[in-house]
């Protein structure tokens, strides 16, 4: 049986004393899953995963990291397991130039000049940051500025990465790019946990939908199945891809079966082909 990389048990965290942000959570995530969670602002989210990294510190409960309690754990100890991309890169980037933000992560966690070297060239590479490679990061624009912040985690190497709200700020292109990137780090074995409002990235990306309310999860399982839980999602505000309500209202009208519910343009393309033969 599989072992969770990630592991809370009865996590409940509460602000000043008085405000309960994560109550009585219990949650497991599997090596190589990929994890949207979605809620209203205020829903828990950050809260959550900001506990994955050691950001916060269980009022009461345990949050486990590839078998181990994070609060026996430093920040900069769980750094090379649980890399955390901020949804505003000016947040998280404060060198001279791309090159020197790249190199920062591994030279600080203990890796040798040659090894820094060679993964900040390979993260150039991943990435596409080539022509910015001389750049400073606060020169460059805003999309650009998200991709180099998570370069700079990439060359960290960390099992895990929470990327917190991708696309905001990023225009269509770069949008696209975060999409592939996220989808090849899942292709080299990475666990992902992405916090988003953007449902078209994750009905893309996403195996597996973790919806939060009131400080508590209310819906987990894969994309289609929460999606599937029309009133529940009705309840929290949240916005389906336009495909999936197209879908949806197709459903309604026994024009398709509940396999059949779409989540991308291409899922939709393909079952209107099949329906019109």
């Amino acid at each position: 049986m599989t072992k969770p990389i990630i592991e809370c048990q009865g996590l409940t965290h509460i602000y000043k004393n008085t405000v309960v942000a994560v109550d009585n959570l219990n949650l497991k995530v599997l090596p190589g899953e990929v994890v949207g969670i979605i809620g209203q602002n205020g829903s828990g989210k950050t809260t959550l995963v900001k506990h994955f990294n050691g950001l916060l510190k269980p009022t009461k409960g345990k949050v486990l990291i590839d078998g181990r309690d994070t609060t026996t754990m430093k920040i900069q100890e769980l750094a090379k397991t649980v890399g955390y991309v901020f949804q505003n890169p000016n947040q998280q980037l404060f060198a001279k130039t791309v090159e020197s933000e790249l190199e920062f992560g591994p030279r600080n966690i203990g890796c040798s000049e040659e090894e820094v070297i060679e993964r900040r060239e390979h993260a150039i590479e991943f990435f596409g940051l080539e022509n910015i490679r001389l750049s400073h990061p606060y020169r460059i624009g805003f999309p650009l500025r998200k991709l180099v912040g998570m370069a700079s985690i990439y060359t960290m190497k960390p099992k895990i990465y929470i990327v917190d709200e991708p696309t905001t700020g990023q225009d269509h292109i770069t949008t696209k790019r975060v999409n592939n990137l996220i989808n090849k780090l899942r292709d080299e074995g990475a666990t992902i946990i992405c916090v988003a409002h953007d449902m078209i990235l994750l009905a893309d990306i996403a195996q597996r939908m973790i919806v939060m309310k009131d400080s508590k999860i209310i819906l987990d399982g894969k994309m289609k199945e929460v999606f599937l839980n029309f009133e529940t999602i009705k309840s929290t505000h949240i916005t389906p891809p336009q495909v999936t309500e197209v879908s949806r209202v197709l459903l309604q009208n026994k024009k398709i079966g509940k396999d059949d519910l779409c989540l991308t343009i291409p899922e939709m393309t393909t079952l209107l082909k099949k329906k019109i033969k």
